[in-house]
């Protein structure tokens, strides 16, 4: 399995595992995962971190390095997809996210209820 974490998962995974459903870490533990961060992930935390409204210990991009986590860059093919989807969400970084998913075939890993009425394969975070 391919999973894309969204932003939260991903500080909870880098920063306290036990935040995270036990199915959750137990996949993202499997040596047969493959566990993704999205470019959006990194700019969103980064952007949060910077006007004060989320406090990082390490940048999320150098946590995922140090953990072995997959970089997901964004392509045009992403942009494209994440215009087209409806408004259901209204935070254009977790659009983003969920096009990415849909794109790759990842399954998204987020706790976030909304996300999952979008054409997409999700796990609890």
């Amino acid at each position: 399995m391919n999973v894309l974490l969204d932003t939260h998962a991903a500080i909870w995974w880098f920063s306290d595992p036990s935040l995270l459903h036990h199915q959750a870490r137990a996949t993202l533990e499997d040596p047969q995962t493959g566990v993704f961060l999205s470019a959006a992930s990194v700019w969103e935390a980064a952007t949060k971190a910077s006007s004060g409204r989320l406090e990082l210990p390490i940048p999320l991009a150098e946590a995922a390095r140090q953990t072995g986590v997959q970089e997901l860059r964004i392509a045009w093919e992403h942009a494209q997809r994440a215009a087209e989807l409806p408004p259901i969400h209204r935070d254009p970084f977790d659009r983003f996210i969920v096009a990415q998913a849909v794109v790759e075939r990842l399954v998204l890993m987020t706790r976030d209820e909304t996300l999952a009425r979008y054409p997409v394969a999700v796990m609890p975070a």
